[in-house]
Order: C-alpha cells, then structure tokens, then sequence
C-alpha cells in the first residue's frame, strides 16, 4: 500500500485530529529513523502512520488496541511485519519486539508527544525554535510531558542509538512537517 491510501485509510478510521497528527509525526520520527539506519523509509513509515488506526474505538479499552488495528491492516494486504509492529508497540499484549522495526516503532510512539508538549510550552507554540538542549532539560522534568514513558525513549538504545542522537532525529523529522501537524 503507497502512502496516499494509508492515509486515505487512517482518516477513514480515525477522525480525532490530535491523533491524526500524532501518526503524522510518529510517521515522520520513523521515517527519521529509517534513513538513519538505512532501513526501507516507506516501511518505517507507513508502520509509523497507521500504528494507532483503531485509537478511536480501542482508546478506552487498551486490551483491544492495536489488535483491532492489526486486523484492519491485515484486511487491507499490509505487510505482516507493519502488522506485527503495530501489534507489538502496545506492551499490554506482551508481545516480544523482535525486529529493528518492533523496536522503533516502540521507542518512537511516544517521543512525539514529548516533543509536542515541548513545543506548546514555547511562547510561539511552533516546532521552529525547539532546541535539542531543552529536550534534554524537559527530559530530566518527570513532571513534564508525563504520559511519555522516558523508559520507552531509552529504549533507543535497542536500534543503536544514543538518547541524544534519537531526540535530535525525532526533533528534526518532526520540524519537516511542522505546518502539517500545525507546529
């Protein structure tokens, strides 16, 4: 599937537009990570994309997300290592992160809501003026950003990459498409 219809197929499945750009910048962060680690960019990217495609309906029932996701996917002749991604990223199932994809995809859902709240903190609300030195800072704040598991960003170190180095990318991938996520 190209991208087009992955998106086509998200917004068909998810209509709350925090969310939306949520898989927008996850999609970008992999992105991000792919050309980083010379992996297949359209694969990091479209497991980024549609990983929360069922977040409407399983929101309330974390039992149910990603599973139904994975079924959606699975319907439409995804790859089944996107599948297996999108069914991995969500810990309640206890499913084993077995490739450097299970494993991005893992460390990069949350980043992006670190580094939005990091820009919504900023006077002018914008991605622009995000710097990798107040990541770092707001990093340490336990209090800040408190629903993004800093467990889950370390564990960047599972892809080879150093903390510093993943914020960095996320950061600038999600500058690229900061007017589109409206940061």
């Amino acid at each position: 599937m190209n991208r087009e219809k992955a998106l086509n197929l998200l917004k068909e499945h998810l209509k709350n537009e925090n969310l939306l750009n949520h898989s927008l910048a996850v999609e970008a962060i992999m992105r991000g990570l792919a050309e980083y680690l010379h992996e297949d960019v359209e694969t990091y990217g479209l497991a980024g994309l549609l990983h929360d495609i069922d977040y409407d309906v399983t929101g309330d029932d974390p039992a149910r997300h990603s599973l139904v996701g994975a079924d959606i996917l699975t319907e439409q002749g995804i790859d089944p290592e996107i599948v297996y991604a999108v069914k991995a990223h969500n810990d309640i199932h206890g499913l084993e992160r077995k490739s450097l994809l299970d494993k991005a995809l893992w460390a990069a859902d949350p980043v992006s809501g670190f580094i939005t709240a990091a820009a919504l903190v900023r006077p002018d609300k914008s991605l622009a003026e995000v710097q990798l030195k107040s990541l770092k800072k707001r990093f340490k704040e336990t209090a800040f950003a408190r629903g993004a598991s800093r467990e889950q960003m370390r564990s960047c170190a599972e892809i080879g990459l150093e903390l510093d180095d993943y914020l960095e990318i996320a950061l600038k991938s999600m500058q690229k498409i900061a007017a589109e996520i409206g940061l």
